[in-house]
């Protein structure tokens, strides 16, 4: 999760990533800045995104991208 926590923060110095619950929700993130974590999450966690996993709810949080970087694991 720190990992993540370090990505995300190198990508997006300004978002609180440990404060933040509802990403997608309240339009802090929009899908191109979803694009590029997918890129990142791939290549650093040698994982590979499945359509099925591009949705708002993955994407929400921190906690909810880790998740899914748990399942696709």
């Amino acid at each position: 999760m720190e990992k993540l926590l370090e990505i995300l923060s190198s990508l997006y110095p300004d978002i609180d990533f440990k404060k933040e619950k509802h990403l997608m929700e309240d339009r802090i993130l929009d899908s191109a800045a979803v694009v590029s974590i997918i890129s990142e999450i791939e290549d650093e966690f040698d994982v590979s995104v499945s359509m099925e996993y591009i949705q708002p709810k993955y994407f929400e949080s921190a906690e909810t991208m880790w998740e899914m970087i748990e399942e696709l694991s």
